[in-house]
């Protein structure tokens, strides 16, 4: 097929800039919970100027030799001035000890925030290294290299390096996905809309906060192309893809409760004992005034189409009997499901009703604490048919997270010797 990078060979993005990285097909899962039908890249860059070689990111440790292989087609080790890293997962920094014996010349340039991470993977205080931050660069001579801290996209240390000159752009993970075919620029490859947009829902869309303040780095350059750690090379309208993450990472909902706050209400119900106790959560919020209330039955659907509601929303309130001594199916699916999206601080509460030892609401609790929610309020639970009294209890629950929400919840003063 022409066009396809050969297998030992560098790959030109320019003179004297190249690809250098590896290639792995047969890939079907990424760090267990990522499928890769496409198989993966493994994506390193060499950039040559008058004064010197950068190499930016290695590979997969597996994947050395032909890393080498490829790079020694275009350097000599020791030509080799600067190595970046712009992330130091593993499939990046693989190579990275080997690289270092073989150009001893080198030195390592990586974010002020990958110090502690380059430690724990590299034993790092054993090496030489230069942290960064936004602004700061590398002088080849004639080509210039430049710094972005991008946080969190999806490790702490994450950056990009922008090649001046060029207009490249060497985006790390932003901008990337698993996505393998040798004939690597996104104008040749197949079609891999569906692997971008799954890579950033599972790798991005929980750090979106993060994605728009990286934007704001990013939109203003006049990019040529995006050099990404995975996945095809971006030459073709790479300006497209930037737009995309930003639509990706605004509200995807209008919200229709704008000077509201809202309060979600998931429950399941076997015989109607937990729904009566959601619709008198909701009865209890609703009354305390200032709060839009949803109220959704999770037997009724999937669980996915929940996921930007909850986002957007301010409170999150889960109902589930307990059967078996745990929390019922549909309510772990769509908590598990929460992992995708960035809930911390968010208001949380549970309730339900049980036959025997009713664990379902406390372990709720204990999962809604795990994702960073607040939970204020503890749950109320009811033996079989809830009494007029726990229904009561349902509505002062709903009241008190409508109180918490809106800000009129009077603060608790703990008496110390009703503690002893």
């Amino acid at each position: 097929m022409p066009g396809l990078v050969s297998p030992d060979g560098a790959l030109e993005l320019a003179p004297g800039v190249h690809w250098i990285g590896a290639l792995d097909p047969t890939l079907r899962s990424f760090d267990i919970i990522l499928k890769t039908a496409n198989g993966t890249s493994y994506n390193a860059y060499c950039v040559r100027g008058s004064a010197g070689v950068a190499v930016i990111d290695t590979v997969k440790e597996s994947f050395g030799d032909t890393f080498f292989r490829r790079l020694e087609s275009v350097a000599d080790y020791g030509e080799i001035r600067a190595i970046v890293l712009n992330h130091l997962e593993p499939d990046h920094s693989g190579a990275l000890p080997e690289l270092l014996r073989r150009a001893p010349g080198a030195r390592l340039y990586i974010s002020s925030r990958g110090q502690v991470m380059l430690k724990g993977l590299l034993h790092g205080d054993r090496l030489a290294f230069t942290p960064v931050q936004t602004g700061d660069g590398i002088d080849l001579g004639d080509r210039h290299l430049r710094f972005l801290q991008t946080p969190y996209l999806h490790w702490p240390d994450t950056q990009c390096t922008w090649l001046e000159e060029e207009g490249f752009l060497f985006s790390g993970d932003v901008f990337g996905c698993h996505f393998c075919d040798a004939r690597m620029f996104n104008d040749a490859v197949g079609d891999f809309r569906f692997s971008f947009e799954y890579y950033y829902a599972h790798i991005m869309r929980p750090f979106r906060a993060h994605v728009l303040e990286a934007l704001e780095l990013i939109e203003p350059l006049p990019l040529k192309l995006i050099a990404p750690a995975h996945g095809p090379i971006l030459r073709d309208a790479p300006g497209r893809y930037v737009a995309r993450y930003r639509e990706l990472s605004a509200s995807g909902l209008k919200n229709e409760a704008a000077d509201e706050k809202t309060l979600l209400v998931f429950y399941l119900s076997a015989y109607g004992n937990t729904r009566a106790m959601a619709e008198a959560v909701a009865t209890g919020a609703e009354a305390a005034g200032g709060v839009r209330v949803s109220l959704y039955d999770i037997e009724g659907g999937e669980v996915s189409p929940f996921v930007d509601l909850i986002e957007e929303a301010d409170g999150l309130v889960f109902g589930s009997p307990t059967i078996n001594g745990d929390a019922v199916k549909p309510v772990w699916d769509l908590l598990s499901s929460l992992t995708a999206v960035n809930i911390a601080g968010k208001l949380g509460a549970a309730f339900g009703s049980y036959g025997w030892s009713g664990e379902a609401v406390p372990m709720v609790e204990n999962r809604l604490r795990g994702l960073k929610l607040r939970v204020p309020v503890p749950g109320v639970r009811a033996r079989l048919i809830p009494t007029g009294a726990e229904l009561d209890e349902c509505r002062e629950l709903g009241r008190n997270l409508a109180l918490h929400l809106t800000g009129r919840m009077a603060a608790t003063t703990i008496d110390m010797a009703a503690l002893a």
